[in-house]
């Protein structure tokens, strides 16, 4: 029977967490679900959208899935995701469940209160966060305030007296959780997922799962169907942001498309992408090449150091094989140094 409020299921984390690779897994076990995605990225790139819509799974159909690319889902709650809410709840077979993939970069909480406003309360409730956390990224104190690094930008700014943004977003993501999945777990060792563990337990408020993974597997159940109401929920999920009613900007962060010539081999371009990352503090990288003499498309990813890519599918007859990579960065990246560089054969 149709519940009478359709459930909605927000999925956090930081960039390059494995959000759409757990989505993937989860549509990949669905059966008994009419299921409606929602995908949101920072920036004008749709490359999440592009990968479920062509992942050949059954309910990752177009029509099933809806893509918000032109600003953080937090910040155009009213120009965008309650229209596209109203759009999927109108339709003559409206979903039994939707699933809102935010960006790496998006506070979940003004997602929350937007289940508050009087058009989608009565019909909708958010029946969980899901916080996906790389766990080796975590470990490697990416998220973690470096002491020396913060001194030096105070020297070159006497303004800049606030907290590392990127470790507020982090925390935020964890203290809005009904559920906390600890990505990569078979990069990490055993004592670190301990650590990490005990560390995370103590950061979130309130008593939450926390779950160890790889590769986004994991059974749909347990992401569908915790039941939190989180919209009636709030007191209990802090943001660095509460005290600014949560109206935030993005300004700390950047991102660009950059188009990509025909690459020599996939491991010249990780190697040309490991040193721009080295040389500019890239914080995500993520998009499609095409490889010198080779029919297929080439995805690939990149977290700090970590890349990882695949041929995913051949190139369209009626599409012109154009690679093209999304850069992501904080606001002093180097945007004209890393395109001339990338502009350049590889």
């Amino acid at each position: 029977m149709q519940p009478s409020r359709i459930p909605a299921t927000i999925i956090t984390g930081f960039l390059g967490s494995g959000k759409t690779t757990l989505l993937r897994s989860i549509m990949k076990k669905n059966v008994n679900k009419r299921i409606a995605i929602i995908v949101n990225e920072f920036g004008s790139l749709g490359i999440d959208g592009e990968i479920l819509k062509k992942c050949a799974v059954p309910g990752c159909e177009e029509e099933n899935i809806v893509e918000l690319a032109n600003g953080c889902i937090c910040c155009t709650v009213a120009d965008e995701f309650l229209p596209t809410m109203e759009s999927l709840l109108n339709r003559p077979s409206p979903p039994q469940h939707i699933i809102i993939e935010t960006s790496g970069l998006a506070l979940p909480k003004p997602l929350i209160k937007a289940f508050n406003w009087p058009d989608i309360k009565t019909k909708m409730t958010v029946d969980g966060v899901v916080t996906v956390v790389d766990s080796p990224a975590v470990i490697a104190g990416r998220f973690a305030d470096d002491p020396e690094k913060i001194a030096q930008q105070r020297q070159a700014d006497p303004s800049l007296d606030h907290d590392n943004p990127l470790q507020e977003v982090f925390e935020d993501q964890l203290n809005s959780a009904d559920l906390v999945l600890l990505n990569k777990v078979d990069l990490i060792t055993s004592e670190q997922l301990e650590y990490l563990t005990d560390e995370i337990k103590k950061q979130i408020p309130k008593a939450v799962k926390i779950l160890p993974l790889s590769h986004g597997k994991i059974e749909p159940e347990v992401i569908l169907g915790i039941h939190a109401e989180a919209e009636n929920d709030l007191q209990t999920r802090p943001s660095h942001h509460d005290s600014v009613d949560e109206d935030h900007e993005h300004d700390d962060f950047t991102s660009f498309v950059v188009d990509i010539p025909p690459v020599s081999s996939p491991k010249a371009l990780e190697n040309k992408l490991l040193q721009l990352t080295n040389l500019h503090d890239i914080l995500r990288i993520k998009g499609y090449i095409q490889i010198i003499d080779k029919p297929m498309r080439l995805e690939i990813h990149g977290v700090g150091e970590r890349f990882s890519y695949h041929f995913d599918r051949p190139w369209y007859q009626d599409e012109h094989p154009q690679g093209k990579l999304i850069i992501i960065g904080q606001k002093s990246i180097n945007q004209k140094a890393i395109q001339a560089a990338l502009e350049t054969q590889i």
